[in-house]
Formats: structure tokens, sequence, C-alpha cells
């Protein structure tokens, strides 16, 4: 009992002590994101850059991805370090009726931020980006993505001006005049290869890897770098993670790297600049597909993934993010949410339930950090398991969509979806290092901003990865986890799911999740 009440005063005072900002050794830091990248797939032989990298500096072995483990929500919560209940974005697809207001919307695509900034009055994340309040200290951030999610981490308008911030996203820029010039110099942005074909989608990747390392940073490399890479991501969706074209993939994205790694070389910059790897989240082999939707039409709901008139009360709206689903009840029925929980618990592709009211039988939104402004009434995370797939890759799950078995998708709370890839090397963190403690996507802004001596007005809901670290930084106490738990009863069956979340201070992670059904 003494020993619990020391930590939970431990925390109190490591959550509410202030902190003093004093900037690492390095001038400047790099964060390169491989869409999708597992950690069971760095080895010597698949990515010989990284690998060294990691013997070089940090292996953060206990990494999480945020839920829904997806692309937009991952990409905004590194590059804000909230969770997706405090930035707005807890899907890639959100249904937004002051945006669009028959069927979801696109989060990262350009009309969409831009309509989303015209009717929030320029919230369209509720949190500030890193690249935004580096910028209004008066330090400098590129940014260059081969996919549109770039646009997220520095979406505002800028004047055209030398030395100026610039973001890159699939081949549009901020400032956009800029665009003509890159393609002066590069040529004309890649179109994206086949789904079909055997090779990876490199093309893109080396445009923008060339257009960060040439143009983006022909003058003095800035405070801050960005660059999102496609792969494996891409392929792994069409071949399945473990592939011939998924491991084709991770070579290249790890070509990237040690591009990026020899430019700062050449520069003489390489020891005053620290730079992670990290992905936005991890990966499963479909086992089978699951169209959600027509499944509740077919027992009686009227569910619909858009609408095309304006909706009725009752209605649902089903919004699909692979190893997840979103169920927007038109009017927030209570009634029809229950009789929604009652069905899904019953059915042999759910994984885990969180309601935005609390129900039996399942978890709410809250527990998941998803619980946002626009949040919808009913979330599901599909079932997983620990199998292995076409390739050998353990982890399959069931999908929602028309995803083929043997092909890859995430977005669920299966562990092999949550758990990513974190590795960070230079002045600044520890050599030879494997970091156990849990971290997160979360954590990435807020030790960004230590290591470059900067302060964020507003709090964020990761922390500064301290124990990684060689210079002073907030205490990170001891780990713990738990697991929760809920069950529900009913005539013919009992349904049972958890949730596995770990804690470091004031910081949670979800660890997995997952449920069955059990028929008497």
């Amino acid at each position: 009992m003494r020993n619990s009440a020391c930590r939970m005063m431990l925390s109190l005072v490591l959550a509410f002590a202030p902190l003093v900002f004093a900037a690492g050794k390095a001038e400047h830091v790099v964060l390169i994101v491989w869409d999708g990248m597992r950690p069971d797939f760095i080895t010597e032989q698949n990515t010989p850059a990284l690998h060294q990298l990691a013997k070089d500096g940090v292996l953060f072995s206990n990494h999480h991805s945020v839920y829904c483990t997806s692309t937009e929500v991952n990409g905004t919560a590194i590059a804000t370090g909230a969770y997706p209940e405090h930035s707005g974005i807890i899907a890639n697809r959100l249904y937004l009726p002051a945006i669009d207001p028959l069927e979801p919307v696109d989060t990262q695509k350009p009309e969409v931020v831009r309509k989303g900034d015209d009717v929030s009055g320029g919230h369209y994340l509720l949190r500030p980006t890193l690249a935004e309040i580096l910028r209004a200290t008066g330090k400098s951030a590129v940014i260059a993505g081969s996919k549109q999610v770039a646009l997220l981490h520095y979406r505002l308008p800028r004047p055209d001006e030398p030395g100026g911030d610039v973001t890159l996203f699939a081949g549009e820029t901020l400032p956009p005049s800029l665009g003509a010039r890159l393609q002066q110099s590069l040529g004309p942005f890649p179109a994206e290869v086949r789904k079909s074909s055997s090779r990876p989608n490199e093309p893109r990747d080396e445009w923008t890897t060339r257009a960060l390392t040439g143009p983006l940073w022909s003058g003095p490399i800035p405070a801050c770098s960005l660059l999102w890479l496609s792969e494996p991501d891409f392929s792994q969706h069409a071949a399945g993670p473990g592939s011939r074209k998924a491991l084709a993939a991770i070579r290249s994205s790890d070509r990237k790297l040690a591009a990026v790694l020899a430019e700062l070389k050449r520069r003489g910059l390489r020891d005053k600049t620290d730079v992670f790897v990290v992905s936005d989240h991890g990966f499963s082999t479909v086992e089978r597909s699951v169209d959600v939707c027509q499944t509740l039409a077919k027992a009686g709901f009227p569910a619909y993934r858009q609408f095309k008139s304006a909706p009725k009360a009752g209605d649902v709206l089903v919004v699909g993010a692979g190893g997840s689903i979103l169920f927007y009840i038109i009017g927030h029925q209570a009634e029809t949410t229950r009789r929604l929980v009652d069905f899904l618990e019953q059915q042999d592709f759910a994984g885990v339930l969180f309601t935005k009211e609390p129900m039996g039988g399942a978890f709410t939104l809250d527990d998941a950090h998803i619980n946002s402004a626009n949040a919808p009434d009913l979330v599901l995370s599909m079932r997983w398991s620990a199998g292995e797939g076409n390739a050998d890759a353990p982890g399959l799950q069931i999908s929602d969509g028309n995803s083929k078995p043997g092909q890859g998708n995430h977005g669920s709370l299966s562990r092999f979806d949550v758990n990513n890839i974190l590795i960070g090397a230079g002045p600044d963190l520890k050599s030879g290092y494997t970091d156990t403690m849990p971290s997160g996507n979360t954590d990435l802004a807020p030790t960004i901003l230590w290591l470059l001596g900067v302060n964020p007005e507003a709090s964020m809901d990761g922390r500064v990865l301290t124990e990684a670290l060689t210079i002073d930084g907030p205490l990170a106490g001891q780990p713990s986890t738990r697991t929760l738990e809920r069950t529900c009863t009913g005539e013919h069956f009992v349904w049972r799911q958890y949730l596995q979340v770990s804690r470091v201070n004031q910081t949670a992670y979800l660890d997995e999740g997952n449920g069955s059904v059990e028929r008497r």
C-alpha cells in the first residue's frame, strides 16, 4: 500500500512539475516516416541502414500507434502530440456534416482540410502542430511527403519567400508556386505504381526524397524536417506483410533513409542532427473480409455507406476503416445504439466495441481516447488473431470492405497493428540502447520540441522520452499495465472483450484489445 501511494504521489509530481526547456546538442532534427512498417521486419538483410541506425542509437521496442491505427490519425498524433480525441482526427474518414452532410470525408484531402478550416475558423485540427509551434518561435520546418497526410503537419497558407517554410504533399506544395520550381528541377511527380505490379511505389518516394535533400535543403537545413514515405504501406496493402513485394518496398524505404543520412554526412551535419525513423502503424494480413454495412442492412438496420438525401433520425452511417468501423446514428438514438451493440456482440467478426455513452458490454470512446466533438455513437475494432498469413508473417485480421485474403490491412486493436517502429540516433540519444518502456507516436512532438529547446504553449498528451536521451528531461515514472474487461450475457450467448492499457506518468498507450462470443 505504501509503495502504491508513493508511486501515485510521484506520478502527480511528474504531471504538474514545471518544465524547464533547454535545447539538446543537436542543431537539427530529421523525422522519417516509413508508412506501415512493422518492427519484426527490421533485419540486417532487409534494412541495413535502419538496422545500423538502431545499433548506433536507440531502439524503442515497446512503441505504440494510437487508435484507430491508421495513417491520418497517427500522422496527426505525431504532428500534435495529442490523442485523437484532442486533435479531432479519430479516423481516416469521418462524417463531418458541416463539410459534407451526405457522406464521409477523407480527412487528408486538401479540399476537405481547407473547408474544415473555413467552417471552424482555422481549427480543423484542434491542437497546433510541431511545425506550427516551431514557426511561432522563429524556427524553421520543412515537410515533404509522398502522401497527402503530410499536409496535416503544416497546412497553413504562407508567403512565397526565400528560406520560407515548405510543405510538399503528394507532389503539391505550399506555397503553391514552389511546385513548378520543383518540377523544373526534378521532373513531374511520378504516377502511382499499379497495385497489381510486382514493383513497390518507389518512384514517388524517390522523387520526394530527392526534393527534400536537394531543392528543399538547398539553403541551411531547417531546425526540423519531415520525410513521409508511402512504403511499405502501399505494397503491404496489395500483397500482405512479408510478401516479396512488401520486402522490396521495405528495402526501398531503407535506401531513402540511407540517402538522407548520406546527405547529412556530406554536409558535415550528421553529428549535429538527431534522426528519428517511425512508422504510423503496424500491419496485419487479411484473413477474410466482411461487408458490415450489408450485414446490418440484412438484419433490418437502416444502414448506409452514404446518404442520397438528407438522413432521417435512426439512420446508421457506416464508415469503414479497414480494421475498424465507425457508426454514426442520426439523432444519437440510444435505443438504436443498444440494438446495434446487441447485434454486433453476437457476430464472429467483432473484436472490441466502444460507445459514446456508457453501455453494458462495451467500453466508452473515452477509454480509447477517441471521444472527439464529432465522434460517432459506436466504434468497432474487428477481431484478430496471432495466426500466420501467406508469407508466414504473424497477425491475421478480419477486415471491413473488399480486401482479399492474403492482402494487408490495419486500423484495428490487434497488437500487430498497434506495435510500430521507432528508432532514434544522434548526439542527444543514447548509443546501443534498447528502450523497453512504453512509448508512442504522441511522444514524438514533445520529445522533438524538448531537443530543440521549445516550450509549447498548449500541453501535450505525449511525454518526453527522457530515458532514451543523453540530456536531462522530465522524469519518467515506472510504467504500469492493466487490463479492462467487459462482459454481456444474452439469452443464447456470452460476449467478452478486453482492452490492455499501459501508462507512463499521465500518458496512456493502448497495447491491444479483442473480443469473442460464446454460444450457449
